[in-house]
């Protein structure tokens, strides 16, 4: 538009006139766009993807709206979860509540997006299977800005799965399972260049308080577990295989399947006394993980019983989750005996800069080791 704009007036009568316009604009283009540009790609940061509403100056602005996977046109829904302060874990006297689940104590929230589902696979193997890569390579579709930064996250499975993940249960629709925490954060990570929006996983605090929806009860419907089958997916339901999301009653705040169908992955590292790795931290507290087990799933799953799917119930990873992965060493993507793990996204309002997100959101030790397998092929 600006070159057609320059044109017409370099042609005009008025040419010389138009001069004084015209110079300066030619400037910007030949010398000032090449440098932002230039900015843009040192920063490692891709230009967004324009999705409706998903954009907010502040928690008035905050709506619902529906995240894109380019290429491979899947899209998955995310839901404005406004600030606030809650009551963290379950009181002294609530039915099944176990030790592990520490002492209630007052937490603060910032705003964020959480997805309304789990991710599925068909948004899951946009990543894990390179589906944007196939169908850029099969459809002759030319890259996006965005996907040279998401290059370095393809990284085609650098490690074969020991069998079928989704267990012969199904793909379309349903849960994504059986991912290490390390997949889920570098999905995230992938999620995030393919977009330019920032996607992590939940802390242990965002996803009870997002779970609770300001209720204060077992479940986010009420205290009766003969109810959980209204919502939820659980070992009394399920059929013995998981489900497709978003088939039961949503929570108070409309997101789905935070009561059972798939436990999943958060941020912080387990601490089997409760919360005493976050002492101190008031305002959206994180354990930082510091060993590869155990670390804290939340939800329960298709496969556990109902006391396990209350919104303060912990559970913890171990190394039994890969007891099946013939592997020496164990693959850092797959848990093959952790059926029931899956995890959802979130997205903070106001994103955190690089050192903030190093020191804090996308720090967890020991740094696995990635065996990094054939490039993505993606040429701009």
């Amino acid at each position: 538009m600006m070159f057609e704009t320059i044109n017409n007036l370099l042609n005009s009568k008025s040419r010389t006139s138009c001069l004084s316009f015209a110079t300066p604009c030619l400037v910007f283009l030949l010398l000032v766009l090449p440098a932002l540009a230039q900015e843009t790609a040192n920063s490692g940061k891709s230009p967004p993807l324009e999705v409706a509403d998903s954009e907010a100056a502040n928690e008035s602005e905050m709506k619902p709206y529906e995240e894109l996977i380019e290429h491979v046109g899947t899209k998955f829904k995310m839901l404005p979860i406004s600030s606030g302060k809650f009551m963290m874990s379950s009181p002294e006297g609530e039915a099944d509540r176990r030790e592990d689940e520490g002492s209630q104590r007052e937490v603060e929230i910032s705003a964020f997006w959480m997805g309304a589902t789990e991710i599925t696979w068909d948004v899951y193997d946009g990543w894990a299977a390179d589906m944007d890569l196939f169908r850029m390579k099969a459809m002759n579709i030319k890259p996006s800005p965005r996907d040279p930064f998401a290059e370095k996250y393809q990284t085609s499975q650098p490690t074969k799965p020991y069998c079928d993940m989704s267990f012969g249960m199904g793909t379309r629709g349903y849960p994504a399972i059986c991912m290490t925490d390390h997949s889920a954060r570098t999905f995230c990570k992938w999620l995030t260049a393919k977009t330019g929006r920032y996607y992590r996983l939940p802390t242990e605090a965002e996803w009870e308080y997002a779970c609770r929806a300001g209720t204060k009860t077992a479940y986010s419907f009420g205290d009766d577990p003969a109810d959980l089958g209204d919502y939820a997916w659980f070992i009394d339901n399920s059929e013995e295989v998981y489900q497709k999301v978003g088939k039961k009653k949503p929570n108070p705040w409309g997101l789905y399947d935070m009561h059972g169908s798939v436990a999943e992955w958060v941020l912080d590292q387990y601490d089997e006394e409760g919360y005493q790795l976050v002492d101190g931290q008031k305002k959206d507290p994180l354990a930082v993980p510091t060993k590869l087990y155990p670390r804290v799933v939340r939800g329960g799953g298709w496969n556990q019983f109902a006391e396990d799917c209350r919104s303060s119930a912990r559970a913890s990873s171990n190394e039994e989750w890969q007891k099946q992965d013939p592997q020496n060493p164990k693959s850092i993507w797959y848990h093959t005996d952790a059926r029931h793990v899956g995890f959802r996204v979130i997205r903070p309002l106001v994103e955190p800069s690089e050192k903030e997100k190093n020191d804090k959101w996308e720090k967890a030790e020991p740094i696995q080791k990635e065996r990094v397998g054939p490039k993505a092929d993606i040429k701009t």
